[in-house]
């Protein structure tokens, strides 16, 4: 008997969720994965079977190998975020562009990285965000990163490759972050703070006496 592993998937689905027969073939592709020693081990095990049916469903969407996948989608803070490698992976092989590089110049606090290629449908030569130092310390991914310290430059490139990506190729990317960009966000706290009741009670007192004397002016005395 032909086990159920084996059956073909459905033709010219761009969704496991689509039917219930290409959902249940994810279901079976997933459990196979999932018990792979192969896979990231963010797949592995009944509790990465969920994040295999993601993976396959994203590898589906993008036309590619779910183990591609796998392998460049790293889950940060229960967050999916790419790998910069990716990003760059996906610009030069996507066919839409040639001659694509890098320009590098300043040093140090001065360092300033662009990514530039030809796009070949109108054969013009498009650039991505400048991304420098300045703006890595005023975002403040220098306090949450140490290797913008000790790999500046990789790190540069790294965010110049995504910013070319997000503007010329978001349809590849499907609106997912890179894993720089996860690890670098910046959460704000805007839980008020508890005023001491002391100080309050204090306050308190020097604004009525404030409006007393103010409430005394106004009669002469």
């Amino acid at each position: 008997m032909t086990t159920e592993i084996t059956k073909t998937n459905p033709e010219g689905e761009s969704s496991i969720y689509q039917t219930t027969e290409s959902f249940e073939f994810a279901q079976r592709q997933a459990k196979s994965l999932c018990e792979s020693d192969l896979v990231p081990t963010s797949y592995q095990g009944q509790k990465g079977l969920s994040n295999c049916l993601v993976a396959l469903e994203m590898s589906k969407r993008m036309n590619l190998s779910p183990l591609t996948v796998m392998q460049n989608l790293n889950v940060i803070h229960g967050k999916p975020s790419w790998s910069s490698q990716f990003i760059t992976s996906n610009i030069l092989g996507c066919g839409r562009f040639k001659n694509f590089d890098y320009v590098v110049t300043g040093k140090d606090n001065t360092l300033s990285v662009q990514c530039q290629a030809i796009r070949l449908e109108d054969k013009k030569l498009v650039k991505g965000t400048a991304v420098t130092m300045k703006m890595a310390q005023q975002e403040g991914w220098t306090r949450k990163n140490t290797k913008y310290q000790s790999m500046p430059e990789l790190m540069l490139r790294n965010r110049a490759a995504t910013f070319f990506g997000r503007q010329y190729i978001p349809d590849l990317l499907l609106g997912v972050q890179t894993s720089e960009e996860v690890v670098d966000i910046q959460p704000i706290d805007v839980t008020p703070v508890e005023v001491n009741p002391s100080l309050r009670k204090a306050k308190a007192s020097a604004e009525g006496a404030k409006n007393i004397t103010e409430k005394t002016d106004d009669f002469g005395f």
